[in-house]
């Protein structure tokens, strides 16, 4: 049995119904992030969906040193802060070191594990200290049955409240795919199971100085994840992704999000 986690008012995993894990790839100002968590708010209100609010402080894994990475710890942290206090959203963000635990602690209900330092022992042991709930993505490098290991590097350092995340596998240069096998196999650990369906869509470095992209494809996979019992989904969002300073070609248009969401619901129920 999966175990079921609470997250401020939200609960994830057990038999509930799937939640949504969603938010710009970066913070790119304080109003475009406050305005993207008012409408996600807004859209998941009427589709009847649980929310957790994602946006990360920096980018610390791009491409190109001259890529937009967002505006750091302390300004990034101040802006997630002013989402949870004007919305009442849980939030998650990325952590990068073992330095960023503490402050991000301070804000955010969930501390994600990038999938690149699913293995970093220190990362995981103090995120897993933390005191608040961990996500972990699993690398594009594991298989997912290696992700017994990094649960028992979070649980023997005294995490109870666990996500993992499948975020696709590397398959030759500049690709990934999605093997849906990997989401019931990691979901037998015991731990709610998120599916990040836009980054499963992400063509790492596939524009030379950048990572490509194909969003096309996200509603296929989502529909695929849902359909094996995934807890939660993933997506990047942006109001416009052609403009968006990091990952815009494998983020969702918030305009096409309601309809998506309404057919991913419909699965869940019948699934589970």
């Amino acid at each position: 049995m999966v175990k079921e986690i609470e997250i401020g008012t939200v609960r994830v995993g057990g038999a509930r119904p799937l939640v949504l894990i969603a938010g710009p790839c970066v913070i790119e100002s304080e109003a475009a992030t406050l305005r993207c968590a008012e409408r996600l708010m807004t859209i998941c209100n009427v589709v009847g969906m649980p929310l957790i609010f994602k946006a990360s402080y920096d980018k610390a894994n791009r491409t190109s040193i001259t890529s937009y990475r967002g505006p750091g710890l302390k300004e990034g942290l101040r802006i997630m802060a002013k989402v949870g206090e004007s919305l009442g959203l849980p939030l998650i963000s990325d952590v990068h070191s073992v330095e960023e635990v503490g402050p991000a602690s301070q804000v955010l209900d969930v501390l994600q594990v990038p999938a690149f330092l699913c293995r970093q022992t220190d990362l995981v042991v103090a995120v897993a200290k933390s005191g608040r709930v961990a996500n972990i993505k699993k690398g594009q490098f594991l298989a997912p049955w290696d992700m017994e290991h990094v649960v028992a590097k979070a649980v023997e350092s005294g995490c109870e409240r666990l996500m993992l995340t499948e975020r696709g596998v590397s398959f030759g240069y500049n690709n990934l795919v999605s093997d849906m096998r990997s989401l019931p196999i990691m979901r037998r650990l015991g731990y709610p199971v998120i599916f990040d369906a836009t980054h499963s869509v992400q063509l790492p470095g596939g524009q030379g100085g950048s990572s490509g992209g194909q969003r096309e494809f996200v509603e296929y996979l989502s529909r695929a994840a849902v359909a094996t019992g995934v807890d939660g989904i993933f997506l990047e969002v942006h109001e416009e992704p052609e403009k968006a300073l990091s990952d815009g070609s494998n983020s969702l248009r918030l305009d096409e999000l309601a309809p998506l969401l309404t057919l991913l619901k419909a699965i869940d129920a019948v699934v589970k």
